[in-house]
């Protein structure tokens, strides 16, 4: 009988950070996830395979998602999270698609993704509750479907040239109906007594 696997590539100089001081990031994933992680740390190449005894894949596209994380630039403790919650995603936006191969117009859009000193990307991780990694061509985001939506949603305004001011109204709109939300939530089971 077959392995279940997968396969990813990430960058080489991301290798060190996935196996960890002394193999400890990559112990923790496989230990938490039952898989375990085949890296080629010359090519960047990672296998991932669920353990014999393991008979959840779903476990698999999660060791995958948090390897992808750690390999798109998130520290191990921020795609940690992806473990925690079963409600945590990552998306991945690759500006491949929609720059071609332009350097210069994926440098230009990740400085105005991450700002001045990182100042836009840190209002857009403050107002979603969500992670964010610009590395390389890629931006990715950690967090709740609906928080990753919405931060996806302010990148992609940043994308196509919005304004900060006008992105930074967007998200705490957004923030301001969310909370809305989470409050009618609490307030309805008292209306039923």
């Amino acid at each position: 009988m077959s392995t279940a696997s997968t396969f990813i590539k990430i960058p080489r100089e991301r290798i060190g950070v996935l196996i960890g001081p002394g193999g400890s990031v990559k112990e923790q994933i496989e230990k938490t996830l039952g898989v375990k992680l085949l890296i080629d740390s010359s090519t960047g190449d990672v296998t991932i395979e669920l353990n014999p005894e393991n008979n959840d894949p779903s476990k698999l596209f999660r060791a995958k998602d948090v390897v992808t994380a750690i390999g798109r630039g998130f520290s191990p403790e921020k795609a940690f999270r992806l473990l925690e919650d079963e409600n945590v995603m990552l998306d991945i936006i690759d500006l491949r698609q929609i720059f071609g191969k332009s350097e210069s117009n994926m440098k230009r859009i990740r400085g105005r993704i991450i700002g001045r000193e990182g100042k836009t990307r840190r209002i857009i991780e403050e107002l979603t509750e969500t992670y964010i990694s610009v590395y390389g061509h890629t931006v990715g985001i950690i967090g709740s479907f609906e928080q990753v939506q919405i931060a996806r949603e302010a990148i992609e305004m940043l994308i196509r040239g919005a304004m900060h001011g006008t992105v930074y109204r967007y998200l705490h709109r957004k923030r301001r109906e969310i909370k809305k939300q989470m409050l009618e939530l609490w307030e309805k089971p008292e209306n039923n007594l």
